[in-house]
């Protein structure tokens, strides 16, 4: 039990320095050097500010010195790290999958909050985020049971996305969305692409018509679609096997 309580906690840790990159991005800064601050009065945050969900409690929700309200979204991406690092642990994967895993959990709350928020992808993640894939995959084929049949096919249904943002001009999907679709594969495999392609269309359409029906967006309206994959690679990584262990006992 304190080894959950801990592995909990050192998401949650992590999920907080996800936030300062976040913001440091966005703003231009340096994340690897300069201590944090409030982005609102700039006054330099101590230890007991940047207790993960802890502080956001204890301060009510707002600066310790400027008094003005904290984004949600920073418990909530500590609280949501912690929990993927817990589930991950949970799975008993091997060291190699469980440690990239770990690594693809951090880049994927990194850009699913980006995107939402800004609407862009930074490309210095996904250029670090795809390398880090292709050493993963690679692994995987040396040493692992993966196969580069394996790796073609995971891959081929990017075609897909690319495909749409040729068509539509990029009106329809971004380059950024099409990169993610090839670190999807290289992180999932073959079928588990599928599924997590199939969840992300599914979220996107059930998420789209409800904004569009409560008029919080119009029909054509941007919608960022990063999350939505995001949300189909998680998916597909902790329940996909389940999915298709069902879809052959059928056959």
């Amino acid at each position: 039990m304190l080894l959950f309580v801990f592995i909990f906690i050192l998401g949650s840790i992590f999920g907080s320095f996800l936030n300062s990159v976040i913001w440091r991005i966005e703003t231009g800064k340096s994340f690897l050097k300069g201590r944090s601050v409030c982005p609102h009065c700039g006054h330099l945050l101590s230890f007991k500010d940047l207790i993960p969900i802890f502080s956001f409690l204890i301060l009510k929700g707002r600066c310790r010195y400027c008094r003005k309200k904290i984004s949600l979204q920073y418990p909530l991406v500590e609280f949501f790290t912690g929990l993927l690092f817990l589930f991950i642990f949970l799975k008993n994967l091997d060291p190699l999958e469980t440690i990239f895993s770990l690594l693809f959990s951090l880049f994927f709350i990194l850009i699913f909050v980006f995107d939402l928020k800004y609407y862009s992808i930074p490309d210095n993640v996904l250029c670090l985020s795809l390398f880090l894939a292709l050493i993963y995959r690679l692994l995987k084929i040396l040493f692992f049971s993966s196969s580069l049949l394996e790796t073609f096919l995971a891959l081929l249904p990017s075609i897909f996305f690319l495909l749409l943002i040729l068509i539509s001009k990029e009106t329809w999907m971004g380059w950024g969305d099409f990169e993610i679709s090839i670190l999807s594969g290289l992180f999932l495999g073959w079928p588990k692409i599928l599924l997590s392609f199939f969840f992300s269309f599914l979220a996107g359409g059930i998420v789209s018509i409800f904004l569009i029906f409560f008029k919080k967006k119009e029909f054509h309206s941007k919608i960022p679609f990063a999350p939505f994959l995001i949300f189909g690679n998680l998916v597909s990584f902790f329940f996909g096997q389940k999915f298709i262990d069902f879809y052959f006992s059928l056959f």
